[in-house]
């Protein structure tokens, strides 16, 4: 089943996208469908123009059906499908935003640091981080299981304990939610005092409704992943778990995996795939590639359309599946909680979008948690 707008609702739009235009003057007056941030040094980032708009949040049970299947390879049985909701539901998105091309790279995120000298949780005492255990080779299943992550100390976006040389242009993982929010702070103080943020709009961490509109690139349907709902159109265009060696072994991740190689068993660098990798906003790697935490708390019961918040122990939403994924966990739709503001992955990082103010009120318990 599909799931699309009807003739009636391009009204309702049209006037979303006018009042949107109208309450956005001071950022559409600056012309640009695209903006750059300066970081220092020659280091960049780029944002997108999102215009306002409506779109499905969610995903059907015959979508479900298939993340579960033999080519989604997500695995049946467990309650995380029911975290999309029980059936897509039209959402709006009242303001226009700028959101990052690409996920937030380690480049980026150094030069947060060298001008800072913020130290991510994962560095700080006691920290750690989920890292991959280069000495896992299955996951034994008939005897005990045994899982390729595992909390380590001493390990950090600056080593995420990969068993390859760590790349300016992949995105940096090993970074909570509070590290993303920290740095998206760091680059609104910096672009505000340079004149290029409008008053009352800041860097920050995108909503979830936010997150999956811009994932969905403007399409007017419901469907699994940006371009459609076949996987086989997926091929050249995101990083997930495919016919791809482990570093020094000839071993690929097990379970389901799409049927090509995209070239990585780890992590790709941003923006690799080039056009064919963006969907229609002009957004890159939106599925696969990392993990992507948003601002809002997690519901078990679905995404809101306004920012959800919490004042007992907050849950960071993550979204977009990662490289480690199987197809069925890429999709739009796919979401997840995080045990903490403090957690940190090497399959877990961030993009920052430019929108309007956004409180996040009494954060609750901040509490590590693996």
């Amino acid at each position: 089943m599909r799931y699309t707008l009807g003739a009636s609702r391009w009204s309702v739009i049209v006037g979303v996208v006018l009042l949107g235009a109208e309450i956005s003057g001071a950022v559409r007056c600056l012309g640009q469908d695209s903006k750059r941030a300066e970081l220092g040094d020659g280091v960049t980032l780029e944002v997108m123009h999102i215009p306002p708009g409506e779109f499905w949040m969610g995903s059907s049970q015959e979508e479900k059906d298939w993340a579960t299947g033999i080519e989604g390879g997500a695995q049946a049985g467990t309650e995380r499908e029911s975290y999309e909701g029980t059936e897509p539901r039209r959402m709006k998105v009242r303001d226009g935003f700028w959101m990052g091309k690409t996920e937030v790279t380690v480049g980026q995120f150094r030069r947060f640091t060298e001008e800072t000298n913020y130290l991510t949780d994962a560095e700080k005492p006691g920290g750690r981080t989920q890292c991959f255990n280069p000495q896992w080779k299955s996951y034994n299943f008939r005897t005990e299981v045994t899982h390729p992550w595992e909390p380590m100390e001493g390990k950090s976006w600056r080593d995420p304990n990969f068993a390859f040389e760590l790349r300016s242009d992949f995105p940096v993982v090993c970074v909570s939610w509070s590290d993303a929010r920290a740095f998206a702070a760091w680059l609104t103080e910096r672009e505000r005092s340079a004149g290029r943020v409008p008053e009352g709009y800041e860097y920050r961490l995108p909503t979830e409704a936010e997150w999956e509109y811009a994932c969905r690139g403007g399409s007017k349907e419901c469907t699994a992943f940006w371009w459609g709902n076949e996987l086989s159109e997926g091929a050249g265009r995101l990083n997930i778990s495919a016919v791809d060696f482990l570093p020094d072994r000839k071993q690929k991740w097990p379970l389901g995996s799409a049927p090509w190689s995209d070239g990585f068993a780890f992590v790709s660098p941003v923006d690799h795939f080039a056009e064919r990798g963006r969907n229609g906003f002009g957004l890159a790697d939106m599925c696969g590639g990392v993990w992507e935490v948003v601002l809002d708390h997690f519901d078990p019961t679905g995404g809101h359309e306004e920012l959800n918040v919490t004042n007992t122990a907050y849950r960071p939403v993550c979204r977009g599946g990662n490289y480690f994924d199987v197809p069925g966990n890429a999709r739009c739709a796919v979401r997840l909680g995080l045990a903490g503001p403090h957690y940190s992955d090497s399959r877990d990082g961030f993009r920052v979008c430019l929108g309007r103010v956004r409180d996040v009120k009494g954060r609750g318990a901040e509490g590590r948690g693996f």
